[in-house]
Formats: structure tokens, C-alpha cells, sequence
């Protein structure tokens, strides 16, 4: 009898050890399918340590259905297409925009992403592939959507109060708006708003993310310079307008600009510019002037040939068009170069040109006017 529970005890122990074998696998695989950022990417499967090439960059995101539930704060959700991977995608990231820059929202396996929001309120967001090893991918292109509910409500949402209304998406970026700065400058067209645009922020594209570099005041005429880039190197850009209420504007078409190396700093004996004197006279009306412009050679020789500047103290004054000279404008600096019909000016001769400008808030009074690189007197 004793030796027939001893064979009894065996089995049981045996079978008990059998199931408990089986129901282990079985608990790890529900616990790896939760999809949590750091869960999803806590299993580093053999080899993952020497991969260090990251995903391919997720393309085409789109708005996407949010589920058929109702919800009555709304949901965000766009969908994207797969990324690549030689070792395989483990997960996609998604990061919103709020007003301090790029967070966090959630994580998904899966080509369908979106977090809950303020109904009908849009939501900037981008996506990046993450690999076993902890590759990241280059960021989607960015993708505005609003915060939508799956069925329609019976009755329309009681809307909340305060501004909800965001500035217009900042267009008309051009590169290269200081030629004298070293790094990179671009300027654009304001933004408007039912209130008021009180910034800018401006938004590099990195290897796997879109960081703020900058937030420029509003009003004036807005422009962005980043020093400190490899020079002959394209960069990436959007900006971001906003107000006071935190409403935050669809981003901008990307720009790509290039890191210059600005204009030549001058000899240590740098050639003496000719004698001058300038005479300017403004007539203004609503946000626009017409300025007058008479240059008088005061010096013993003719001038031959001759580039004329006009710096204000702010970009507050855009250049429209202009007469008697051939005009362009950068950053605050405004420049005419002559024409061949007075390209010569004689000694105690003078020519006259002119332009037309748009100007925001009060007009600026020029600071400095130079000829070929001179000083000019005023008078």
C-alpha cells in the first residue's frame, strides 16, 4: 500500500510540473501583446544588439475612422503605411503637438494610431518606427486632423467657452532672407487670427523627430535665423503660428534651407566708399509709402557705377517695387543698384530713385544709407 502512494505522489507531481510548463508560454504571450511602450519593446530578441540601422521612415499618413462608439470628447486618429525593417518593426510612436512642442501620445503595433481630444479641435501629429533594438526611424511628414466622434451626436456639442479659434497656417517661406548671416535665415508671411498672433515656433526636422529651435514675438514682419549649422548643409523647417488662448495653427510646407556662409567680412584696410549724401523723403498712406530718394556725389571724381543701401531698424517695411534702380530686399536692408542710364553720377551731380513699400504698425525712419559699401551723409 505505502509503495502504491509513492507511484500515486510521482504522477501527480509529474502532471502538475506538465501544465504548469504549458500555462507559462501561454501567460508571456498575452502579457508581450499589450500594447505599452515600454512592453512592447522590452523583449530584445537575439541579435538585436549589434542592429543598429533604424526602420524605414512611415509614409502616406492620412486621417482615419475613429471606432463606431460614440464619444463625447472626440478622438484623433490617423492611419499610416508600414515601415521596414532587416530585423523587423516592433512598434510605431505617436507624438502630438502642443504648445511647448512635441509630446508623447501613445504606441501602437499596428498602422492605425489617435488619442482622445477636444471635439472638433485639430491636432498636429507625426509617427516613427521603432525596431527591437531601439532604432527610431525618421518622422513621418506631419498630418493635421480634428478630433472627430465615430456616429454623429444627436444634438450638437455645447461649445466651451474662450477662444477656440487658431491662427491661419503660416505660408510664403523663403530661404536665405539675411545674405550676411552665417547659418541659416528664412522669413514668411503673417499669420492671421480672429484675435491676435502673439508667436511664432519654429520646428527643425532631426533624424527622428521635429524639435523646436526657436520661437519668434509677433507682430513684425516674421524671420528665423539658426546659427551654428554645417555650412553647404540643407535643413528642414516648419513653423507653427499662435495666440494667446494656446490655439496652435496647422504647420507650415516644410522648407528646406541651406546653412550659408554669409557675405565676406572686410579687409582690415577696406577701400574708402565714395562721398555722399542722401536725401530721403517718406509719403505714407494706410500701411503702404512711397520714399524719394535723391543721391548726391560730394566728392572731386565721377562715380562709376553704384549700389545703394537702406537699413531700417526693424523688417517692419517691405519692399513692393521700385523706379530708377534695380531693388531687392533682405531682411531690414533694402538695396537699389543703378541702372545703365545713371550708372555714372559726376562730382557734384546727384540721381534720383525710389520704391515702393508696405509697412506694419508704426513707419521706421532709416538708420543708415551707404553707397558701395560707404557711408553717406544725410541732408
Amino acid at each position: 500500500m505505502p509503495a502504491v502512494l509513492l507511484t500515486l505522489g510521482v504522477l501527480t507531481l509529474a502532471l502538475l510540473t506538465a501544465a504548469l510548463a504549458m500555462i507559462g508560454p501561454a501567460g508571456e504571450t498575452a502579457l508581450a501583446a499589450v500594447p505599452d511602450r515600454g512592453a512592447a519593446y522590452a523583449a530584445v530578441p537575439a541579435g538585436a544588439a549589434e542592429d543598429t540601422g533604424p526602420p524605414t521612415r512611415p509614409t502616406g499618413p492620412r486621417p482615419c475612422p475613429v471606432p463606431l462608439a460614440s464619444t463625447p470628447t472626440g478622438y484623433a486618429s490617423i492611419c499610416w503605411n508600414p515601415s521596414t525593417d532587416d530585423t523587423g518593426v516592433v512598434g510605431y510612436d505617436l507624438y502630438r503637438l502642443e504648445v511647448g512642442g512635441f509630446v508623447f501620445a501613445t504606441t501602437t503595433t499596428g498602422t492605425i494610431g489617435g488619442f482622445s481630444g477636444e471635439l472638433n479641435r485639430s491636432y498636429t501629429m507625426y509617427v516613427v518606427a521603432r525596431d527591437a533594438a531601439g532604432n527610431i526611424s525618421p518622422p513621418s511628414t506631419l498630418i493635421t486632423v480634428s478630433a472627430t466622434v465615430g456616429t454623429p451626436p444627436t444634438a450638437s456639442p455645447t461649445p466651451l467657452p474662450g477662444d477656440r479659434v487658431p491662427p491661419s497656417k503660416p505660408e510664403g517661406l523663403r530661404d536665405a532672407c539675411l545674405q550676411d548671416y552665417r547659418g541659416v535665415t528664412f522669413c514668411w508671411q503673417p499669420s492671421s487670427d480672429n484675435v491676435a498672433v502673439t508667436a511664432y515656433d519654429v520646428y527643425r526636422e532631426t533624424a527622428t523627430a521635429y524639435t523646436k529651435v526657436g520661437t519668434i514675438a509677433s507682430p513684425g514682419f516674421p524671420n528665423f535665423a539658426e546659427p551654428g549649422l554645417v555650412i553647404g548643409q540643407r535643413y528642414t523647417y516648419v513653423v507653427v503660428a499662435r495666440d494667446a488662448a494656446g490655439n496652435l495653427s496647422a504647420p507650415s510646407d516644410p522648407l528646406s534651407a541651406l546653412a550659408r556662409g554669409g557675405l565676406p567680412s572686410p579687409s582690415p584696410s577696406p577701400t574708402p566708399g565714395p562721398s555722399c549724401t542722401v536725401s530721403y523723403r517718406a509719403t505714407t498712406w494706410s500701411s503702404g509709402l512711397n520714399a524719394e530718394i535723391t543721391v548726391r556725389n560730394t566728392g572731386t571724381t565721377a562715380i562709376n557705377g553704384w549700389t545703394l543701401t537702406i537699413d531700417y531698424p526693424t523688417s517692419a517695411v517691405r519692399l513692393v517695387s521700385g523706379w530708377s534702380a534695380d531693388w531687392i530686399q533682405a531682411g531690414s536692408r533694402i538695396t537699389g543698384t543703378n541702372k545703365p542710364w545713371n550708372k555714372v553720377i559726376p562730382a557734384g551731380s546727384a540721381t534720383h530713385v525710389g520704391f515702393t513699400a508696405s509697412y506694419s504698425g508704426t513707419l521706421p525712419a532709416p538708420v543708415r544709407f551707404g553707397l558701395n559699401g560707404g557711408t553717406c551723409a544725410v541732408g
